[in-house]
């Protein structure tokens, strides 16, 4: 007889996951401004639980490229496909966007194309470029994808001088095959170890809650500090729908203080960890850590 396999079991979440879904007069104007000119944020297309939060405080990370990625990360809520050609009116787009809301740090991410020949450098580096047109006041934060780790792709992109440059490991390299699509964990360091090298200030993150140790996080976190990452997140994985990934376990806010801690005693600049920490969630608290490596640098 055929054994009946048995029903996954369901986490509940615990107290401290509870978020506020709110709308305000901003979160209104945001949402505006960025459906007028038929932009993408990472805030709606990734199911971002600090959305309303964000938005309410006049802010959101723009994705370009597109909301069609070519990867299918088994973490992701983002639509996985054949993506439409880039619009190349996007970055004057973005530029405008920035200057409506006023914002003083600006985060830009993009799906994954894999399927472009530069993988959309060019796009990336157009952004970073009329954004300081139209904003020279404000400081840019990117957050790319790999590219395959190759040095003329990603320096297309850091010869636009962005002040920011990360790039997500997303998890420990024993579940990265598990977790993410195509994707490789040594990839992503060498991403990160070229961007660093660069002189731009590298940023990543991981997501916990996916079946990682203590030691394996560590480990992540001592991997991302030898290759240049100045500045690191960590957050806990929430699932987007049955289809995703499980959850594993809810990591308490004292366990992630704990591994902030570890991190700035590692050398890292800035560490945000908390359980809705999100790679871009108060991008604009680093700031000053961000200052302080360029003054070091």
């Amino acid at each position: 007889m055929s054994k009946v396999p048995k029903r996954e079991e369901y986490l509940r979440k615990p107290e401290w996951l509870k978020i506020s879904l709110r709308s305000t007069a901003d979160t209104a104007d945001v949402e505006q401004i960025v459906e007028g000119r038929c932009l993408h944020t990472i805030c709606t297309s990734g199911m971002c639980p600090n959305k309303a939060e964000c938005w309410s405080r006049r802010t959101a990370t723009f994705m370009i490229l597109g909301d069609i990625c070519t990867r299918n990360c088994r973490f992701c809520a983002t639509t996985t496909g054949r993506p439409l050609p880039p619009d190349v009116e996007e970055p004057k787009k973005v530029a405008e966007s920035v200057r409506l809301m006023g914002l003083k740090h600006v985060v830009v991410t993009s799906v994954t194309r894999d399927d472009l020949p530069d993988h959309g450098a060019q796009i990336w580096a157009e952004t970073v470029e009329a954004i300081r047109r139209e904003n020279p006041d404000s400081t840019i934060e990117l957050l790319i994808s790999d590219m395959d780790a190759r040095a003329e792709l990603l320096d297309t992109v850091l010869a636009s001088r962005p002040d920011i440059v990360g790039h997500n490991i997303e998890t420990v390299e024993r579940l990265t095959p598990e977790v993410r699509s195509r994707a490789k964990y040594r990839t992503s360091l060498q991403t990160l170890k070229h961007i660093a090298d660069s002189g731009a200030v590298a940023k990543s993150g991981l997501m916990l809650g996916l079946g990682e140790s203590e030691e394996e996080v560590l480990q992540t976190l001592k991997d991302l500090r030898e290759v240049g990452v100045s500045i690191v997140t960590l957050g806990q994985y929430l699932r987007p729908t049955k289809e995703h990934y499980p959850v594993k376990a809810y990591i308490t806010p004292e366990k992630f203080e704990e591994y902030r801690l570890k991190a700035l005693e590692m050398g890292f600049a800035y560490c945000a960890s908390a359980p809705l920490v999100r790679s871009s969630y108060l991008a604009d608290a680093a700031l000053e850590a961000v200052r302080e490596v360029c003054r070091t640098k």
